[in-house]
């Protein structure tokens, strides 16, 4: 279904710039200041525009209000079907997570934003097991468990790249959370204790008992000027110019409050003698 909704909506784009006088995509692209390549994707339904792209496409071929107001209905329509887990996890988590990927590998800023799970892109295999898991179970799509912890593994490379800009917000919430069992609760914190002070990263814990700044409802990531937000039944692709910079305000507040260093430290150090005392 959502398929034949990306031709159809394809199809117009390119009706719309023939019709234009713009006999190839190349010259289309050429006038407006894009990359060929770009406007095949687009008219062969490989990738959807942004709003940005669908208003300069909508311009550039002086379409009628009715037209333009039909097709930004249809992108927002086709953008909310193609984000359901149930469409992006058909054929399990690994596929997910190597378009994760390639994401992360195409951004020059990621920040990442969780206060209720640890973050993908810090998580260890078992923390990352137990999510993949109950994520399975709660969306009935197939259980790919051990590929897709793999690709998830694989994605953490990106943290070591100089190139990059990595922000990772935790909530401490996230650490007490028990979303696996005490062992490995206090492994992911090993890990987390480990990345303090990693160039390139900046770690950041949001503790409890801070005055909190703001309020965010889910989790987030931002890749350069696009916003993926997750909520339980979708994923919601963000890139109006507002919106954005909204998600950028609540990332600055947090990070007023948010430990660093070896506040961190301390406490993580906390969390991991309440969740597993010694002796």
């Amino acid at each position: 279904m959502i398929e034949r909704e990306l031709q159809i909506f394809a199809s117009e784009l390119r009706r719309l710039r023939l019709a234009a006088d713009f006999r190839t995509g190349k010259e289309f692209a050429a006038a407006i200041g894009w990359i060929a390549s770009k406007v095949s994707r687009i008219e062969n339904a490989r990738t959807l525009p942004s709003d940005d792209d669908l208003v300069t496409w909508l311009n550039s071929v002086r379409a009628d209000e009715e037209t333009s107001t039909r097709l930004r209905d249809q992108l927002v329509d086709i953008r909310v079907e193609r984000d359901r887990w149930k469409q992006q996890l058909r054929h399990g988590h690994s596929d997910r997570q190597r378009d994760e990927a390639i994401a992360e590998r195409d951004a020059t800023r990621i920040v990442s934003v969780e206060l209720f799970l640890v973050n993908g892109l810090v998580q260890i295999p078992a923390y990352a097991r137990s999510v993949f898991e109950l994520a399975a179970g709660m969306h009935a799509t197939p259980a790919d468990t051990d590929a897709a912890v793999r690709e998830r593994i694989q994605r953490q490379d990106v943290l070591y790249d100089p190139s990059k800009r990595i922000e990772v917000l935790i909530g401490e919430s996230a650490l007490r959370y028990p979303i696996a069992t005490v062992p490995v609760l206090r492994a992911q914190i090993d890990r987390l204790l480990n990345l303090i002070g990693l160039a390139h990263v900046r770690l950041g814990i949001v503790p409890l008992d801070a005055l909190q700044p703001t309020i965010t409802m889910h989790g987030f990531t931002i890749h350069d000027d696009t916003v993926i937000v997750e909520i339980n039944h979708a994923e919601l692709t963000v890139t109006d110019a507002d919106d954005v910079a909204l998600y950028n305000d609540i990332v600055d507040r947090l990070w007023d409050v948010a430990a660093e260093g070896e506040d961190a430290r301390a406490v993580l150090m906390r969390v991991q003698r309440a969740i597993y005392p010694s002796g």
